[in-house]
């Protein structure tokens, strides 16, 4: 948290759909008797457990909470659920991230053909729920900043295809377009004139043209209105390729052909782990996941998926680059047993190729490198006075800035005087006095005394700013401290 809050671009989970055939394990770490003999009392939660929602939203209310705090001011945040949760899910976003942040329901069809044995209806779509951390007031305008903005898609090559005609003028090629307007106006009701027959020509009833006289005239002028390949046709208006947007607007719906299905995902999961079989039933298609990168990434983006699972994340992130040059970076959180052997190894073997892939750009290696990492101890002011887990100077550093600014600090200093600064902020200096050994905490080394703080009050003085100094102890009251521009936080200490 204290590294990376309020850093991240895009955020992807595929958490447990709650379908009630998982038998997922609820294993937080909770201190309350009551609600640890509950949550225990039905584990796996199966289609048995009544309360199987219930405990569902018990296991994303605190994760949610935390990744909305990861998330940059224009970030946004991808979930893939079905039916079986996505109501709840959109309540309890509407709670934690804002209703007014809400930004699409996104259906991708999973499937590509229907299931025959179905009860009632074939089921082949998934959800991805969006939402952003502050949705643009003006939409894609580029005015604001600190807010999402959606990026177009590229145009693919049957899109321009429809582009076919050339007047060999400059202008590139062009296709037709309906000059009608879609709503009324007396001004855009006028009669065209083709100059080739003389015959008029006025918009359907109920129409208009696109746009008003004077304009008509110049696009006459500027050749832009075809009248047919024989010149002698009802008025249409020339489009040019090179006026196009150059990308499209992204739909809130996505088939197969455009961004894979469940089935592909599944034997290029088996192209990559052809020798073992694997615990994902309904593995998401790596091109879904390049979907929602490109349209909610920079190409030097931080993306966090904090269910990992298989590793598509970082898959579709690597040959997401790889395909525009990028520059973007991901984190990948898995809990499970299998996080090194499947989720990180997917990683290693996309990163340095498949032999047997039948992509060619995975078959080759995607290129890019990533650090595995394991969790720490936790930072615990109960395991500090026992002197149990004491964390390192700088992991220290960066919990004390982020509880006590809200903020992630780019780049902390280690302590190369007595004083002990190690960081500063626009209005503030701060200072950490600090050892991870007990003996130095109890001892008078680690104190706030009156010849610190005199160097510390000059300190802030020649940078008007206010210093916040962290110890165990300190030997001078506050009141004489407050007068010097400086605030005193205790670190917790076993003082025997």
């Amino acid at each position: 948290m204290p590294r990376y809050a309020g850093k991240i671009k895009c955020i992807y989970i595929d958490p447990p759909y709650n379908t009630g055939n998982e038998g997922w394990i609820y294993n937080d770490n909770v201190n309350s008797p009551m609600m640890q003999e509950w949550l225990q009392d039905k584990s796996p939660v199966d289609d048995e457990d009544l309360e199987r929602h219930d405990k569902w939203l018990c296991m994303m209310w605190p994760r949610l909470h935390l990744l909305q705090e990861l998330l940059a001011e224009d970030g946004a945040i991808f979930i893939s659920i079905d039916d079986n949760e996505q109501h709840r899910l959109r309540m309890m976003m509407d709670e934690i991230f804002g209703e007014e942040n809400f930004i699409a329901n996104i259906v991708w069809q999973k499937k590509y053909a229907p299931a025959n044995d179905a009860k009632y209806f074939s089921d082949n779509h998934d959800f991805v729920i969006c939402y952003a951390k502050n949705k643009s007031k003006n939409g894609n305008n580029g005015e604001e900043t600190g807010f999402w903005q959606r990026n177009l898609l590229p145009r693919s090559e049957k899109q321009d295809r429809s582009y076919k005609y050339d007047d060999k003028d400059g202008k590139g090629l062009w296709r037709t377009d309906n000059l009608t307007g879609k709503s009324y106006s007396p001004e855009y009701n006028y009669p065209i004139v083709n100059p080739n027959t003389g015959k008029e020509y006025y918009p359907s009833q109920g129409t208009c043209w696109r746009t008003n006289k004077e304009q008509m005239q110049v696009w006459l002028k500027e050749n832009r209105v075809f009248f047919g390949r024989d010149g002698k046709g009802a008025p249409q208006l020339k489009r040019y390729l090179l006026e196009v947007q150059r990308g499209i607007v992204p739909l809130t719906i996505w088939p197969y052909d455009e961004v894979g299905h469940t089935d592909g995902a599944r034997k290029t999961l088996k192209e990559i782990f052809s020798e073992q079989q694997l615990p994902f039933d309904n593995p998401k298609a790596v091109g879904l996941l390049q979907r929602i990168f490109t349209i909610a990434t920079d190409k030097d983006a931080i993306i966090l998926d904090s269910f990992a699972g298989s590793g598509t994340t970082a898959h579709a992130v690597l040959a997401l680059n790889k395909a525009d040059g990028g520059t973007r970076q991901f984190i990948l959180v898995e809990c499970e047993d299998y996080a090194d052997t499947i989720t990180a190894e997917r990683v290693r073997r996309a990163i340095k190729g498949v032999p047997q892939a039948k992509d060619e750009n995975l078959k080759n290696g995607l290129g890019g490198s990533f650090t595995y990492c394991t969790l720490g101890d936790e930072i615990s002011p109960e395991k500090m006075l026992t002197g149990e887990s004491l964390p390192d100077y700088e992991t220290l550093a960066r919990h004390l800035v982020y509880t006590a600014t809200g903020q992630a600090p780019d780049r902390i200093r280690q302590a190369t005087d007595k004083n002990g600064f190690f960081y500063e902020t626009s209005d503030k200096l701060f200072y950490l006095i600090y050892e991870p050994n007990l003996a130095f905490l109890r001892s008078a080394d680690s104190a706030l005394n009156s010849d610190r703080a005199d160097r510390i009050a000059k300190q802030a003085k020649k940078k008007q700013k206010t210093a916040i100094v962290f110890a165990t102890h300190k030997f001078i009251g506050q009141q004489e401290l407050t007068q010097m521009g400086i605030t005193f936080c205790g670190l917790p200490y076993v003082n025997f």
